[in-house]
């Protein structure tokens, strides 16, 4: 099984990005106090870990990492997240005739006949009359 690292993200007190990695949760339990256990990940590899007073966390990064973060990284990291802005692509020229060449012969394929199927009537359908 590959050892899984946990990585704590805090600021320093320059005001940086400090990140820690550690192979165990030992030295993060004596900075800071366990308060429960996540339960309810739906990154099934992070439930069973501890959740910590003053950080926020444990939060998937890549395969075989769980990262803790304090309060004022996780809103900004948050906060550049939600600004990112998704570049939107154009289709060129070619990419619109191809497309419509290829509707173009899809129409021009002959499809099969639906079956002629006899029509039946339902006893639930006919009518009783009085």
């Amino acid at each position: 099984m590959a050892s899984k690292i946990y990585r704590l993200v805090v600021r320093s007190t320059k005001g940086e990005l400090s990140t820690k990695d550690f192979e165990t949760l030992e030295d993060i339990s004596r900075q800071y106090e366990q308060i429960g256990i996540d339960d309810c990940s739906t990154d099934l590899s992070l439930r069973g870990l501890p959740v910590f007073r003053g950080l926020v966390g444990p939060i998937p990064e890549s395969k075989g990492i769980a990262r803790y973060e304090s309060p004022d990284v996780f809103e900004m990291l948050t906060k550049e997240w939600s600004k990112l802005k998704v570049k939107r692509r154009r289709r060129s020229a070619l990419e619109i005739q191809q497309a419509a060449a290829e509707k173009a012969s899809n129409a021009s394929v002959p499809r099969p006949a639906l079956l002629d199927l006899p029509k039946t009537r339902h006893a639930s359908a006919t009518r009783v009359s009085d």
